[in-house]
């Protein structure tokens, strides 16, 4: 072959790879066709592949909706119901009585009935766990309403005397259509961790599902109701983003496999997206014990106290600890020597911190009728008590 038509030869197959080329980005362009991604990717493409986007998104989408199912028809609503005397001021005809305006202003009953909280199955024996301050109420009677809207009566409620737990008992015929919860394990909880929440916003939209992240553990919150006027000191919190409102107080917070691993108890009225959820170990223990003693059997210290974070304790020159607000009387903390103003920096050899859930952790690794040694530093000093944890009383 001349080199002439070595030359011709050359130029043909250049064409033909040259217009192989141009046809394929044109057809990509106009059709949508991608044969040569590979090697020419367009701009709208670069940063994230929009087909890996678009997995994500519907994996994120079917996770939540996944859980959803599986989960909402062991969530529960709880309802109060209680009967209150207000004062009547209509109840005056000026024609019939033109005086009676002048007159003390009749009372009479009114029943109260409202959803004010959430809850979730955990046995087919018609158990139910929810927050203590949700059904603080002694005087009024509650109810549980589930995801098909029918409702049972509560017939009986244990209330723990140390955390924000309650369990109540129904007719076990509500679990037919709903199974006990699968529980989790809140000791391998990680910050960032995705998570969705159910329960009964505001105490009006029943089933509400929300989603978000772990945001930090090992909280210190004080936590209460609302509806119920109820507070009280909490250590050793999980806090999320996920949107958790008034109302959602007992409901499940729940990992992506649909486990619960946490209780939610509470909202920040300080700032938007900032709940809080009891980590589900420490329901787990309370279940545990309650199955075999029928009520809730705690240690018990006999202190009321505020913990000092690491920043506190700097900033006034205090070590980190347990600052003792109240001591009960004839308390183990009472019969130890325990006075208001001490601050318990060890217990029983364990330092007593803030981020490590603090005191009442420390109090609920322990049993009934344990011996412990407290430290604690006073007007400068640090001393040594001892102190047998007694049962409290429900």
């Amino acid at each position: 072959m001349s080199k002439f038509k070595r030359f011709l030869t050359g130029v043909a197959v250049g064409l033909v790879i040259l217009a192989s080329v141009l046809g394929g980005a044109i057809s990509e362009r106009l059709f949508g066709y991608k044969i040569l991604d590979n090697f020419f990717p367009s701009r709208r493409e670069e940063g994230s592949h929009p087909s890996v986007t678009q997995q994500r998104i519907l994996t994120e989408e079917s996770v939540v909706i996944e859980v959803a199912e599986k989960v909402s028809h062991s969530v529960v609503t709880v309802g109060i119901t209680k009967t209150q005397r207000v004062l009547d001021l209509f109840d005056w005809d000026p024609f019939m009585d033109p005086f009676g305006f002048f007159r003390q202003p009749q009372s009479k009953e009114q029943k109260i009935q409202r959803d004010i909280g959430s809850g979730f199955i955990v046995s087919a024996d018609g158990l139910i766990v929810t927050n203590k301050h949700v059904v603080a109420d002694t005087q009024a009677k509650y109810r549980i309403i589930t995801k098909d809207d029918k409702e049972y009566e509560v017939k009986k409620i244990y209330r723990d005397p140390v955390n924000d737990l309650a369990i109540l008992k129904i007719d076990p015929d509500v679990t037919s259509g709903s199974k006990p919860v699968e529980l989790g394990d809140s000791d391998k909880l990680k910050v960032g961790q995705f998570v969705i929440a159910i329960g009964t916003a505001l105490g009006q939209f029943r089933h509400t599902v929300t989603t978000g992240v772990i945001s930090g553990l090992g909280r210190g919150i004080t936590a209460g109701s609302p509806f119920e006027g109820y507070v009280e000191r909490l250590d050793n919190v999980i806090q999320t983003d996920a949107a958790i409102n008034p109302g959602n107080s007992g409901g499940p917070l729940l990992n992506s496999a649909g486990q619960v691993i946490g209780v939610n108890v509470a909202v920040a009225a300080e700032g938007q997206n900032i709940g809080f959820a009891l980590p589900i170990n420490l329901v787990k223990e309370s279940l545990a014990n309650f199955e075999k003693t029928g009520k809730f059997e705690r240690p018990f210290l006999g202190v009321r106290y505020r913990m000092i974070s690491q920043d506190l304790a700097l900033l006034n020159d205090v070590p980190q600890g347990a600052y003792v607000v109240e001591v009960v009387e004839n308390s183990p903390a009472d019969k130890a020597g325990i006075k208001e103003g001490d601050i318990i920096t060890k217990f029983d050899g364990q330092p007593v911190k803030e981020k490590e859930g603090g005191l009442a952790k420390l109090i609920a690794q322990k049993k009934v009728g344990e011996s412990v040694k407290l430290t604690i530093w006073r007007d400068g000093e640090q001393k040594e008590f001892t102190a047998i944890l007694e049962k409290t009383k429900e």
